[in-house]
This record gives structure tokens, sequence and C-alpha cells, in this order.
């Protein structure tokens, strides 16, 4: 009979490790049970390797990117959530991030070598998430700790990716924010998104203004050109600007058609330059400085 509970328990115990990415927290041993004594033979005998804190890899000391991650979060307690650019990873909206960050309610004392933590309060269960069996925040609560970190063009194609993958919908997602406790983040995420996405009149009528600003003729605007709509067209410069709002290149299908679009310009010898709202709205400096030195080559080579 106690041979038999063991294979039990041994079986129950690789079944948890397989979901958990090679990793096992004390408390899911004890809860399994294995006793304290049992636990310490085993990693005597080298079958549970200590990752941290009450967290072991189960056979092989070696465990992936996933394995450290759930051991990061298992070892800060229940209540913890990979969060930050790890979260960001997770969720796709980030290749890499560097070391791995963790979030736990505040009031709770966690101290954990090799992991970043942040205590925050109001941290419920609305927040949570499990991605591939790891507790995470919230896509919207992973941007708005992106936010206070990240530089402005980053944390656009991170918002972007977030609306590509229907992670967020930017048209709630500054209502969320509101929502949320107050932390760091939430204002400059609130200035990144600028209140409601412009129309495409707004958006125009801005960009027009950076036009008249510099000095140059107005565009002809909302015409064909190679056989597409494009939004602005100066043809004594052969130059075509396309201004690209927040919820522009939500899908493959569309993001090719600008890729068509493009080489059906680049093939007729002229060129195009691409806006995103955020830099008309926030950046005008930035888009009248490339506005006016690509102007400037394309008056000078056409002189020639």
């Amino acid at each position: 009979m106690a041979h038999s509970k063991l294979r039990q328990d041994s079986v129950r115990l690789w079944d948890l490790t397989r979901r958990q990415h090679g990793v096992v927290a004390r408390s899911q041993l004890l809860e399994l049970g294995y006793s304290p004594d049992s636990i310490k033979r085993r990693i005597a005998r080298g079958r549970l390797h200590p990752l941290g804190r009450g967290v072991y890899a189960v056979g092989r000391p070696e465990v992936g990117q996933k394995g450290r991650w759930l051991a990061a979060v298992l070892s800060c307690g229940p209540a913890a959530l990979l969060s930050h650019g790890s979260a960001a990873v997770l969720w796709g909206l980030m290749r890499t991030a560097a070391g791995i960050d963790v979030v736990v309610p505040e009031g709770t004392y966690r101290r954990r070598p090799g992991i970043r933590i942040h205590r925050r309060s109001g941290l419920g269960a609305e927040h949570r998430r499990i991605v591939s069996g790891i507790p995470v925040t919230d896509p919207v609560s992973t941007l708005v700790d992106l936010a206070q970190g990240l530089p402005p063009w980053k944390l656009e194609r991170v918002i972007n990716d977030a609306d590509r993958l229907d992670l967020v919908d930017l048209e709630d997602l500054r209502a969320t924010i509101d929502l949320l406790p107050p932390r760091l983040g939430q204002a400059r995420l609130r200035r990144m998104l600028g209140g409601q996405p412009l129309t495409d009149t707004g958006l125009e009528r801005r960009f027009l203004a950076i036009v008249r600003r510099v000095g140059m003729s107005m565009p002809e605007t909302q015409v064909q050109v190679n056989g597409y709509r494009v939004d602005f067209y100066w043809s004594e410069l052969k130059l075509v600007v396309e201004a690209d709002g927040w919820r522009h290149h939500r899908t493959p299908g569309e993001q090719a058609t600008d890729h068509r679009r493009d080489q059906a310009h680049l093939r007729a010898e002229m060129t195009t330059l691409r806006f995103a709202e955020h830099q008309i709205r926030h950046e005008p400096d930035e888009v009248e400085r490339t506005l006016v030195t690509v102007a400037k080559n394309l008056a000078d080579r056409a002189s020639l």
C-alpha cells in the first residue's frame, strides 16, 4: 500500500510539473502529501533542485524561460503576478526584457535574488490572468507598468501591438486606465493616447497645420496616385505622405495593402513618408524637420 501511494504521489507530481514548465513550489509538494523530510531527501538525492526560496526544478536543474518566470512568481507568494517587461514578453508585446519583474500586494515583504519586486495596492483578481500556466498582470495593467520606463516610440509600438493582438480595445483603453487605482505610468499613458483617437479629418487638419508652419505649398488630399488613394500628395516633388491613426494596420491584410501601395509608388520613382498619429499630435517638431529635409532633398534632385 505504501509503495502504491508513493507511486501515485510521484505520478501526480510529474503531471503538475509538466503543466508548470518543470517547476514546483514547496507548498504544492506539501499539498501532494510530501512531508518536509521527504522534500529534504529529494533535494539531497538531486531529484529536486532549488531555484529560489521554496521553489524547485524537478528532475533536472535546467528550466526554460517560462519555468524561470513561474518559479519567480511562485517564490513571491500566492498573490504574486509576473509584471512589467516580463509580462509584456509573455503577452507577445515585446521580444525580450532584462531580468524578471513580479508584482505583489502592498504590505507584502518579499526580497528575492534576481527578481525585481514591485508592491502595489489594489492588486485584485480582476488584474490577474493566466497565460501558459503563469499568473500575469492583465494587458491594460501591463501597459500602465511599461509606460513609466519605455521611450515614446517603443511604447507606441507596444500599444499598437496590443491592439493588433486584440489584447486591448483602443476605443475603451483610456476609460479603462482611469478605473485603475492610481499608480506610476497612468499619466504618461494618458498623454500618449491623447484622449480619443483622432478622426481622419482631425488628423488631416493637424498635419496641414504643420505644412503651413513650415511654409510648404499645400498638397492635394485624398487623391488617387498609382491606383491608390493617398492622404497627401505633392506632384511637383513626387512626394506622398500617409498619416496613420491609432486604428491603422490592424490586420495582416491591411498591412499587405500598405506594402503594395508603397511599392507601387516606389516603382513610379516616388517617395513615401508615413507619420503616426502620436507623432503628428505630440511630436510636431520632429515631423516638421523630417518633412522640410525630405522636401528640400527632392526639390534639389528635381532641379539637377
